[in-house]
């Protein structure tokens, strides 16, 4: 079994990686259910119990293949899952909605596509700019006291929303994006989260596949992976990311791990109140995943693979410029 981390100063235990869903059903191209559910399945025999999706991955499909996964076995797993971006049943963005009655009937819609009588963490999933944040959380915070959901957080939110969020009810976590080639959050938020006693919970830890060094071309991708709307994986913008992740593998290789590895290894160390959800549907890259923990750094070895991720050094921003989102 792995080991364990606390999501912030008061908040839940939980397995020291979760494991991102959002792959499973949508966005990275084709995927296979029982390929999906074998892993699901693997990483609970692992001890990797944190689980995380939301109501919009495969708009519902997500939570209800962990839904069917997890039959059985819900007292060994720690859902999280998120609202407040709104699609239609076709897939369609509508922008996002954080209004207290959405709020409640999308944790309605999620707890039973769970197949669950309660959420272990509720994340507003984007920020909306109509409702206040107050209203929003203090909805959130009324389905505490009902028991319909243990903690609550947020996603992709600045630092003065996430003081005045915490102030309404206590924040458990934020999830950001966050890895060797995104590093905004540790400019404000990450010392924000830590005055606050919030814990952090970065997804895309592996730069949505990119660090892993397996991403050579674009034309790995099928037709309708999001990365293909991704300034950083097209065009001169990957041939020069791609001299940055071959260094990285020069280093990975001299530790004896894999660029993966080395890349989650930099994520865990950061901090204790730092547990990262990279997503994966196949088994093998579980297991690397899981083997990352055991890969430790020394203080040169940051500075030297930081050295090499400097902010300005990497070619095209983080996303373009109409984003919808994608979390892994």
């Amino acid at each position: 079994m792995i080991s364990r981390r606390r999501l912030g100063a008061n908040g839940p235990e939980v397995s020291a990686i979760g494991l991102g869903c959002m792959g499973m059903s949508e966005f990275y191209g084709p995927s296979d259910e029982a390929e999906s559910i074998a892993t699901l399945h693997h990483a609970l025999d692992r001890g990797v119990t944190f689980l995380d999706t939301a109501n919009v991955y495969g708009v519902g499909r997500n939570e209800d293949l962990i839904g069917r996964a997890i039959g059985g076995r819900r007292g060994e797993v720690f859902i999280a899952s998120k609202f407040g971006i709104v699609r239609d049943a076709e897939g369609g963005f509508h922008g996002v909605n954080g209004r207290p009655d959405y709020v409640r009937a999308e944790c309605e819609g999620s707890l039973r596509r769970l197949g669950t009588d309660h959420l272990d963490l509720y994340y507003q999933h984007r920020g909306d700019p109509e409702v206040p944040i107050e209203e929003t959380v203090g909805a959130m915070a009324e389905l505490v006291r009902e028991g319909k959901v243990r903690h609550i957080g947020l996603s992709e939110a600045d630092a003065p929303t996430i003081r005045r969020a915490h102030a309404v009810h206590p924040l458990a976590a934020l999830q950001s994006e966050y890895s060797l080639w995104s590093r905004d959050v540790e400019a404000d938020i990450l010392p924000t989260l830590r005055e606050l006693g919030i814990g952090f919970v970065p997804y895309s830890p592996l730069g949505r596949g990119f660090l892993t060094g397996n991403i050579t071309s674009e034309n790995e991708f099928a037709a309708d992976d999001y990365r293909l709307t991704q300034p950083r994986f097209t065009g001169d913008n990957l041939q020069r990311n791609l001299a940055l992740v071959e260094a990285v593998k020069a280093i990975a290789q001299r530790k004896g791990c894999t660029a993966a590895q080395l890349a989650l290894a930099w994520v865990l160390a950061q901090g204790d109140d730092i547990v990262p959800i990279p997503g994966t549907r196949r088994i093998k890259y579980l297991d690397q995943n899981i083997a990352a923990l055991d890969v430790r750094l020394s203080d040169a070895e940051k500075a030297e693979i930081e050295a090499i991720f400097a902010p300005e050094a990497i070619a095209g921003p983080r996303e373009p410029v109409q984003a919808v989102w994608v979390d892994e």
